[in-house]
């Protein structure tokens, strides 16, 4: 299968019209970004005009790609990827207007509470968003009645013991942070902040991922030799959607930004005793 005939696909009718060298370029980890921004798309509503945070958003093709489609403004955000060559990337696509590249730590965003109408994370939550406490960081920034959307590589369901020896040899230390739906639909249902509008897994997600190596990656032969052995039992491609309550109450001291300092009044206290008889320590 080459990259055109994956990329051509009555699936995904949005990303089939993107160049297939434009999405080869843009690709900045293990799935086509388009492929799951295009499907969380479908049940995340976007209107002309909203504010959306792409938060991990890689080489940009995700914001690029919701501003395209849907009139969105976009704040495209990474940690990892240059904002200088993403910006690059938006001027190139037209798309300057509404796409604002930043540069930014997951844990320590730049923006006001409520400032967004959306926030979206494309394949890249599991490497910061599974902390028991970053949803309460995360939800201040969107409205409430807001929705977060995550789509990415996931489990279809959590291991009952061990790591299956299948994967034993793709298991990396950084990948115990991902998860299921029904996990991530737990996790976030528990605390109150949320009200999840959907979580599910994509049907032959594993299939898609192995297709999408073989044509993009056909030298990493460990993760593709994983994924054919899995035959989707365990790896596939995972979307939830979550929608801030507006009456919860979300706490400062549960997790301050990195760079935030916790709030407090200096009082002002003389440091020595104004009178005091050295003889009382003899």
């Amino acid at each position: 299968m080459t990259l055109d005939d994956l990329l051509t696909s009555s699936r995904f009718p949005r990303t089939s019209r993107y160049h297939p060298e434009w999405i080869k370029s843009s690709a900045g980890g293990g799935a086509n970004v388009l492929w799951l921004t295009e499907w969380l798309s479908d049940k995340m509503e976007f209107r002309p005009g909203m504010r959306v945070l792409d938060l991990g958003s890689g080489r940009a093709a995700s914001s690029i790609f919701l501003r395209n489609e849907f009139g969105v403004e976009v704040w495209s955000t990474d940690l990892w990827f240059s904002a200088t060559e993403n910006r690059e990337r938006i001027r190139a696509a037209g798309m300057e207007d509404g796409v604002h590249p930043i540069h930014a730590d997951a844990r320590s965003l730049p923006f006001a509470s409520e400032f967004f109408d959306a926030i979206v994370c494309i394949d890249s939550f599991p490497y910061f968003g599974t902390d028991d406490l970053y949803l309460n960081y995360l939800a201040r920034f969107v409205k409430p009645d807001g929705l977060i959307g995550v789509a990415g590589a996931g489990l279809v369901q959590e291991f009952d013991g061990p790591v299956p020896e299948h994967l034993k040899q793709f298991w990396s230390q950084d990948l115990w942070s991902m998860h299921s739906a029904k996990w991530l639909r737990r996790h976030w249902e528990r605390t109150g902040i949320v009200t999840i509008d959907l979580a599910e897994t994509m049907p032959d997600g594993g299939q898609l991922w192995l297709n999408w190596h073989q044509a993009m990656q056909p030298d990493n032969q460990r993760e593709i030799e994983t994924l054919v052995a899995d035959q989707g039992r365990n790896l596939s491609y995972i979307r939830v959607i979550g929608r801030r309550q507006g009456e919860v109450q979300l706490e400062d001291y549960c997790w301050p930004a990195t760079m935030q300092p916790i709030p407090a009044d200096y009082v002002s206290h003389p440091l020595l005793r104004t009178s005091f008889d050295a003889t009382v320590i003899n």
